[in-house]
């Protein structure tokens, strides 16, 4: 299982770009992402068969990727105005990215998380089945998953918002916690509005750049 497992990023090369960098990555298949401290063997290698396997920097659980999720990273370099020391200052400065757009497009009482990692610490093998700095809700059921990765060079933040339910995942681990599924229940994308990704992906660009744009596609 380890010869599948890839990193989700070149993240030396990441960390020689100068410039700040919104990026927006299109996966083409669905595809297991790990956090940096997960070990593959919490997945039941028996269910993973064509399943791409990566890993990403930065904190959290696992996350099944999927087409049609709408996936924003931002890379900003310690030189840049919007770089902050602060761990949790900089996932509620993107929390708060996400709010301010959703605000003109969304139904609903968006806020985002201002405290600590909360939740069931049994729970916590999986992104979206709790609470971390700077994640987004509506109407009290996350919307949008916030990671960082800091390096001296500058912070890589990762948000997604999901467009299926994350109750798949359950299907690849080894043993499931009882109510993890409940916890699990999250918004996806055409629960929250009828504006299109585009519309959404523009407002996010224009509202918190400048940057420089990338769009990457997330192969199988």
């Amino acid at each position: 299982m380890n010869a599948r497992l890839t990193e989700l990023y070149d993240y030396d090369e990441l960390r020689t770009e100068h410039d700040a960098t919104f990026y927006v990555v299109h996966p083409e298949r669905a595809t297991l992402v790990l956090g940096s401290t997960q070990s593959t063997d919490l997945l039941n290698p028996e269910h993973l068969e064509g399943v791409p396997l990566r890993r990403r920097r930065g904190g959290g659980g696992l996350v099944l990727v999927q087409p049609g999720d709408l996936w924003i990273d931002w890379w900003i370099p310690a030189s840049d105005d919007r770089w902050r020391s602060d761990v949790h200052a900089s996932s509620r400065m993107v929390g708060q990215w996400w709010a301010d757009v959703l605000s003109d497009f969304v139904a609903g009482d968006i806020t985002v998380h201002d405290g600590a990692l909360e939740g069931d610490p049994a729970y916590r093998l999986v992104c979206f089945a709790g609470r971390g700095p700077g994640e987004v809700f509506v109407d009290g059921k996350k919307a949008v998953g916030v990671t960082q990765w800091r390096v001296r060079e500058g912070v890589f933040l990762s948000t997604v918002m999901p467009a299926y339910s994350s109750q798949d995942v359950l299907g690849y681990l080894n043993e499931v916690p009882e109510g993890l599924d409940r916890a699990l229940e999250h918004r996806v994308l055409s629960s929250l509005t009828d504006a299109t990704p585009e519309t959404l992906i523009e407002a996010l660009h224009r509202s918190s750049g400048p940057w420089q744009y990338r769009a990457l596609s997330l192969h199988a």
